[in-house]
């Protein structure tokens, strides 16, 4: 079994080294794909070293760098001095980026994989994991690209912004990503190991705007503000102890994510997000949604709080159990599987909730929450939603329903009409209408439930045409209403385009020239 090594003088300058290496030889995400192909490339991420290895037996430089260094083979210290260099193959070992084993051969003894990180090909310096080697990772582990990184690295934006605050960076995946859109980053984590790695990261990346600093959550930038908050704090829901750093708080419950999201709106500049990671426990009383909520102020956020998962406390520990290469059908396993239950028992915890929150700086206005659920499957990134999220809610805040009858509107380009019928029980033949929908086919394809009358006022909309009110008008007099069923009508409508607004089937035309949709027609159709 392999055990992690800490880092050796010189450790950065070591791994600066191999990423030279690494480039001349194609070693980057890219050139590995093209290498092994798509179904061994597969058979690499799912952990199954022997297909990577069955196809690398060529010889080449790159199928043997696969071999040592992402497979993890040991090998002769000459044969390593080859593939690299004599004095890097001695800067390895001196740095203990590399491993005497008792057979006298060496290992690679920390996990040097490259990544495609927001559109760049990027090296990230992390401890070994259990993805194609029998691991157990020790209470000062710290992770590489897990999958909790990947999905916040699709939930933040990668527009240009002034300063950026990464917070418990880890190996530091979201200040590289950040760095190539931010003009400083600032990224903190409680761990010197995770620092020292972080370090070499950016180093063998060429990465220089990122600043590394020490100390607990918030506690290093104290008094600072920033354009852009990350954050992929420890928020397991366990037992209140640290048996991983890079996941246990220590905190009870869910307060490592209270806390994050509670602390984040007073570190934001004006007009600034954050988008946290988090995880929030179900009560046998009271609902997750409120539960969040209630970690906001009461004034200067716009929250939008999205469950991606939400799991019963079984799986939720096997889950975790299992992350740190504990067996839950092991006597041990079982033994901390009912000491985590009973905690979860004396608490009245139900269930728990996992996703994302994303939060912007609005001032002095009263703070705003949406909480939903969002578990239907996607493969867009979010990233771009959120912001476009916030440009709605803020065209919404403020605006009665006069103001969004007065309003005119672009139909989401691709926006989705679904009609469904099932088969005619009544009479035996034929089918009937059962639902009516209209769903975004980008994004995160929200799909809203609709009548006949908003699918013939969405069929009026045009962002150069009619008033919404106007568009309702004519339906109504073409139906006969009178006066104070048109009204009726017509809030009932502007009520409906709210919440068609929120979720992006239709935008503001005021707006729509600021989001990332196609320009705009010159001209209304003709009628």
């Amino acid at each position: 079994m392999m055990m992690s090594e800490n880092p050796g003088p010189n450790f950065t300058e070591a791994v600066t080294g191999l990423a030279a290496v690494f480039a001349d030889a194609s070693f980057t995400a890219d050139g590995i794909a093209a290498h092994l192909g798509p179904d061994v490339t597969e058979a690499l991420y799912r952990g199954e070293p022997g297909v990577v290895a069955h196809a690398c037996r060529d010889g080449s430089r790159l199928s043997r760098l696969i071999r040592f260094f992402l497979l993890r083979e040991p090998s002769a210290a000459d044969e390593l001095a080859e593939l690299t260099s004599p004095t890097l193959a001695l800067q390895l070992i001196d740095a203990h980026v590399v491993a005497h084993l008792p057979s006298g051969e060496v290992q690679v003894a920390f996990d040097l994989r490259p990544h495609v990180i927001a559109g760049e090909n990027r090296l990230i310096v992390s401890d070994l994991d259990a993805s194609v080697t029998e691991h157990v990772p020790g209470p000062e582990h710290v992770l590489g690209v897990g999958s909790a990184s990947l999905s916040l690295l699709s939930a933040t934006p990668c527009s240009p912004v002034d300063t950026v605050l990464d917070v418990g960076t880890g190996s530091g995946v979201q200040a590289v990503a950040q760095s190539g859109c931010a003009t400083r980053v600032v990224a903190t984590d409680v761990h010197p190991r995770a620092l020292e790695l972080a370090r070499a990261t950016l180093v063998a990346n060429g990465i220089g705007n990122v600043e590394l600093r020490e100390g607990s959550w918030f506690d290093p930038v104290a008094g600072e503000r920033f354009d852009r908050i990350v954050a992929n704090p420890p928020f397991v829901v366990g037992l209140p102890e640290v048996s991983h750093v890079y996941r246990d708080s220590g905190l009870w419950l869910d307060e490592a994510s209270k806390l994050v999201v509670g602390q984040a709106p007073e570190h934001l500049a004006d007009g600034g997000t954050a988008h946290i990671l988090a995880s929030w426990v179900h009560l046998t009383h009271g609902s997750w949604e409120s539960r969040v909520a209630s970690w906001l102020p009461p004034t200067g956020v716009s929250a939008w709080v999205v469950q991606r998962d939400e799991v019963d406390p079984g799986m939720y520990v096997s889950t975790w159990l299992r992350d740190e290469s504990v067996d839950p059908r092991s006597r041990s396993g079982i033994r901390r599987t009912q000491l985590w239950l009973d905690h979860f028992a004396s608490e009245g915890v139900r269930a728990v909730g996992f996703g994302w929150v994303f939060l912007r700086d609005i001032g002095d206005n009263p703070s705003e929450v949406t909480a939903e659920s969002l578990t239907h499957p996607f493969t867009d990134p979010l990233g771009p939603e959120v912001e476009e999220y916030f440009l709605r809610m803020e065209w919404l805040r403020g605006r009665g329903l006069d103001d969004v009858l007065a309003a005119r509107f672009l139909v989401r380009p691709g926006l989705a009409l679904e009609e469904v019928s099932v088969a005619d029980t009544g009479t035996g033949m034929g089918f009937s209408p059962r639902v009516l929908r209209a769903t975004r086919t980008d994004g995160p394809r929200f799909s809203h439930e609709i009548d006949e009358t908003v699918r013939s006022v969405l069929a009026g909309l045009n962002p150069r045409g009619l008033s919404l009110a106007d568009v309702v008008g004519l339906w109504s007099a073409s139906r006969g209403l009178d006066d104070a069923a048109a009204d009726e009508l017509a809030r009932a409508s502007a009520s409906a385009v709210v919440d068609l607004v929120r979720h992006g089937l239709i935008i503001p035309a005021d707006i729509a020239d600021l989001t990332n949709l196609s320009v705009l027609p010159d001209t209304p159709p003709a009628r």
